[in-house]
């Protein structure tokens, strides 16, 4: 597993890069990541609700400069995924499941302990045909 100090002695010997370069680089790599090494993944809701709770067993865990990061990692994919949802040129139904996402990281951020459970109602909730109240 690349934990993160492999990582920041990796990502010292090709500085200077971008994080979000050198992250998609290791991902690439297709070798297991540390949470905090590996970070948000957004390609699919399964991929998103993975690396989430694992960042938030990462955030449980820590001290508070873990926790820091952890947090760190999520607002930079919530900011990505909100440029998405605000782009008029990106489909309708990708916008969409950005906007979910968002979501799910708005929740994350508002409290990492609970976000396990409220992903399992949330997905309960949107697998259930829409009825009126």
């Amino acid at each position: 597993m690349i934990d993160e100090g492999v990582a920041g002695r990796a990502r010292a010997e090709v500085a200077p890069i971008a994080e979000r370069t050198f992250r998609e680089l290791l991902r690439s790599a297709e070798l297991p990541l540390a949470p905090l090494v590996e970070g948000v993944r957004q390609e699919t809701f399964a991929e998103l609700e993975r690396t989430l709770l694992e960042l938030a067993q990462e955030y449980s865990a820590g001290d508070a400069e873990r926790r820091r990061r952890c947090r760190e990692l999520v607002m930079m994919a919530k900011d990505h995924a909100g440029w998405v949802v605000r782009n008029p040129k990106v489909e309708a139904d990708r916008r969409a499941d950005k906007q979910e996402m968002v979501l799910w990281m708005i929740t994350w951020l508002g409290n990492p302990p609970v976000f396990e459970t409220w992903v399992a109602l949330r997905k309960h909730r949107l697998a259930q045909p829409d009825t009126q109240i």
